[in-house]
C-alpha cells in the first residue's frame, strides 16, 4: 500500500479482523471470476441486477441463553475496568434462497464485495476516506427498526445509545490523531435508513475527520496498520477489548469485520466488513452483532444482533 500509493498505482485491499492475511491486488490484475466489488459507484461488475423471485432468509440463531453467558462475561469485564464498551458478534446459520454472487449482484448497499464464493459482503459503513490530504471517518453505532413511531427520536435520546456513540466518537478522534492533526468532530449522530428484504432499519453515524501530511501517499498501509481493527466492531480500550473479543467468542473473525476498500491513484475509499455472509462446510453462516456496554439489556441486544440478519434487496 505504501509503495503503491506513492506510485500512484490503483489497487484494492481486503483486510482481516485480526490482520493475519490481508490481500492487496491491483485493479487492472483482478480476476472477475474470483473478485467483484462495487465502491460507492466504483465496479468492475457493471449494473445492479433486478430480482425477479421472492426472497426466503431463514435464520436459525443461537438459543438466547447461550448468547447471555456470553454478554454476562463480557460485562463482568466492564464491571472490572477491563473495557467499557466491546462489540461482542456471532454467527448464525442461515438459508437463503440466493447465491453469494446473486446477493452482491442484487444488493442495494453502497459498499459490495464478493470474494471467490467464499463470502459477500453488502456494507453500510464507512471506515476512512483519503480524499486531498483529509482523512474521513464515519463510525456507526446504534440501530433501530424505521417503522417503530418515533423511531429517530427514540434512538437519538436513549442513554445507552448515546453513551455507546460517544464512546466510539472519541475512541475515533484518538485513533485519527494518530495519523493525522486537527482532528474534529463534522457531524455527530446523524440517522440514515437502510432498505432489507424484512423492514427498514435506522442507523446512527458521526463524521469525524483529519488533516494528514503532504507526503501521505507514501505511507497508506502505514496508516491502516495504525487504525486497525476499526473501532466500532472493536471496542474501548482497544488492544484488552481485542483479548476480550477472542477469548469469548471462541474462533477468529478473518475477514469480517476487517475493512476493504480501494485506491484510485489519488483517492481512498473503504469500509467495514459487516453485513457479512460466508459459506462454511455447514452452509451458509451470517455474522453480526453489536456493542456492549454497562447499560446494555441482553434481550435488547440479542434481537439486535437477529435484525442484523438481513439481504438490502427490495
Amino acid at each position: 500500500m505504501n509503495s503503491w500509493g506513492e506510485a500512484g498505482i490503483p489497487f484494492l485491499f481486503i483486510i482481516d479482523f485480526e490482520l493475519n492475511k490481508p490481500l492487496i491486488f491491483k485493479l487492472d490484475e483482478i480476476d472477475k471470476n474470483k473478485i467483484l466489488y462495487s465502491i460507492n459507484g466504483f465496479t468492475n461488475s457493471g449494473t445492479k441486477t433486478k430480482i425477479h423471485k421472492q426472497i426466503t432468509l431463514a435464520k436459525h440463531p443461537e438459543k438466547f441463553e447461550d448468547y447471555l453467558v456470553k454478554l454476562n462475561r463480557i460485562q463482568e469485564e466492564i464491571a472490572i475496568g477491563n473495557s467499557y464498551l466491546l462489540n461482542l458478534t456471532c454467527s448464525t446459520p442461515i438459508e437463503l434462497n440466493l447465491t453469494l454472487m446473486e446477493v452482491f449482484l442484487m444488493s442495494n448497499s453502497r459498499y459490495r464485495i464478493w470474494f471467490d464464493d467464499e463470502f459477500v459482503c453488502f456494507s453500510p459503513e464507512i471506515f476512512v476516506t483519503i480524499r486531498d490530504g483529509i482523512i474521513r471517518s464515519y463510525p456507526m453505532k446504534g440501530t433501530i427498526d424505521a417503522t417503530i413511531k418515533d423511531a429517530e427520536k427514540i434512538i437519538l435520546n436513549d442513554y445507552k445509545e448515546k453513551a455507546e456513540h460517544n464512546t466510539i466518537v472519541d475512541l475515533i478522534r484518538n485513533d485519527l490523531s494518530l495519523v493525522s492533526s486537527g482532528v474534529r468532530v463534522e457531524r455527530f449522530r446523524y440517522p440514515e435508513i437502510i432498505e432489507t428484504n424484512e423492514k427498514r432499519l435506522l442507523q446512527v453515524s458521526s463524521e469525524i475527520c483529519g488533516d494528514l501530511d503532504k507526503n501521505y501517499l507514501s505511507h497508506l498501509g502505514d496508516i491502516f496498520y495504525s487504525l486497525l481493527p476499526a473501532g466500532s466492531v472493536s471496542g474501548a480500550p482497544k488492544r484488552k477489548t481485542t483479548e476480550i473479543i477472542a477469548a469469548t467468542e471462541g474462533s477468529d473473525r478473518g475477514y469480517y469485520t476487517g475493512v476493504a476498500g480501494i485506491f484510485d491513484g489519488q483517492y481512498l475509499d473503504s469500509f467495514v466488513l459487516i453485513r457479512f455472509i460466508e459459506k462454511s462446510d455447514a452452509g451458509l453462516i451470517y455474522r453480526s452483532g453489536g456493542g456492549i456496554t454497562s447499560l446494555s439489556d441482553p434481550l435488547s441486544e440479542y434481537k439486535e444482533m437477529i435484525d442484523k440478519i438481513y439481504v438490502p434487496i427490495v
